[in-house]
C-alpha cells in the first residue's frame, strides 16, 4: 500500500470506520451484550421484524375499528406475538406499537 498524501490523512482523521451515523451504535452494543447475541446480523434482523410489525400496526389502526377484517387481523397478530413471548398480554395494538429488539431477545 502506498503512503497517504497529506490531504488524504487529513480527511481520514474525521472518519470513524467502526461507528457509522446510520447505525445505532450504543444501543446495539448494549442489547448485543445484555442478551448475548453472537452475530451483529441478529440485531439487524430483529430490528427489521420490529419495524415490519410497527408498520402493520399502523396500517391496521387506519382501518375502521368495527371492520371485521381489522378485528380478525388484530387478533391474529396479538395471538402470534403472545405465543412467541414478545408481548405479555393480548390486550391491544398499543403494546405492538412499542415493540423493541429487546422484547424479541427476551
Amino acid at each position: 500500500m502506498r503512503k497517504l498524501k497529506f490531504h488524504e490523512k487529513k480527511l481520514l482523521k474525521n472518519v470513524d470506520f467502526l461507528k457509522y451515523k446510520r447505525e445505532k451504535g450504543l444501543r446495539e452494543a448494549l442489547v448485543t451484550r445484555r442478551y448475548h447475541l453472537v452475530q451483529r446480523d441478529d440485531y439487524k434482523k430483529y430490528s427489521s421484524i420490529c419495524s415490519m410489525v410497527q408498520k402493520l400496526v399502523h396500517t391496521l389502526k387506519q382501518i375502521d375499528p368495527r371492520d371485521p377484517y381489522r378485528i380478525e387481523m388484530t387478533n391474529a397478530l396479538l395471538e402470534k406475538l403472545y405465543n412467541m413471548g414478545v408481548i405479555t398480554t393480548k390486550k391491544s395494538l398499543a403494546r405492538c406499537e412499542k415493540l423493541s429488539v429487546s422484547s424479541f431477545c427476551r
